[in-house]
């Protein structure tokens, strides 16, 4: 029987002590026991999309580098305390997106619409503007909601451009982004069966993808735009 793929302490241990060492002096001596780790690491992650692509159809994985980008941070410190990868669906006919960030004390999944253009985020709004019966269904699920919880994302003050601020669908209306997020604590995450239930918390996100899917590919009316 194979081993489980599974995240270590080992890795939690280096991210800790990156966290606390957040120079390039530090980095550079221990640079060859953090390419050991991001190479399981990212084992980790491409048995999460294999798992991905029994129930759904994946265009590709990113691993993000370990390095930050500081040109117009305050905070300069040169390294990320966290290693992440995002699962893209495929084509333009499946919408939507997968994350996994692992962090000591802070690792968590996410799933959703995260940086929607402004295109697909004017015809969200415009679904639901017409009709958020089904979208309220489909979020209030006890299976997704029981794993999930609520919707999340960052929203606009008031009503965007072009939207009635006393709609009674609004508070969806407004917001800018349509994603999902899921903690899990450091010994959840360092668990046998953390792969599975990752898997199985992006399984049960399906439904909002499909329906999500069908809006993003059709107008008003319900004819393919594609």
């Amino acid at each position: 029987m194979a081993s489980k793929i599974t995240v270590s302490k080992e890795v939690f241990d280096f991210l800790s002590q990156l966290r606390a060492n957040n120079n390039k002096e530090w980095f550079e001596e221990n640079k060859p026991t953090f390419k050991l780790h991001e190479k399981s690491v990212k084992g980790f992650f491409e048995s999460v999309k294999e798992q991905l692509e029994h129930h759904d159809e994946i265009e590709k994985m990113k691993m993000f580098r370990i390095y930050r980008d500081v040109r117009f941070s305050k905070d300069k410190t040169p390294y990320k305390s966290h290693l992440a990868a995002s699962f893209s669906r495929l084509g333009a006919h499946l919408r939507g997106g997968y994350y996994v960030h692992l962090s000591p004390g802070d690792s968590m999944i996410a799933t959703g619409f995260w940086a929607p253009n402004k295109e697909d985020l004017k015809r969200i709004r415009k679904e639901l503007e017409m009709d958020a019966n089904e979208f309220r269904d489909v979020i209030g699920h006890d299976n997704l909601k029981n794993i999930w919880g609520d919707l999340q994302g960052d929203e606009l003050k008031t009503a965007p451009k072009g939207f009635d601020k006393d709609h009674p669908d609004i508070d969806l209306i407004k917001k800018q982004q349509y994603v999902f997020t899921r903690k899990f604590t450091d010994k959840e995450v360092l668990s046998d069966n953390f792969l599975d239930e990752v898997d199985s918390s992006f399984k049960a996100i399906r439904p909002y993808f499909d329906l999500m899917s069908d809006i993003l590919t059709t107008n008003l009316n319900g004819e393919s735009v594609l």
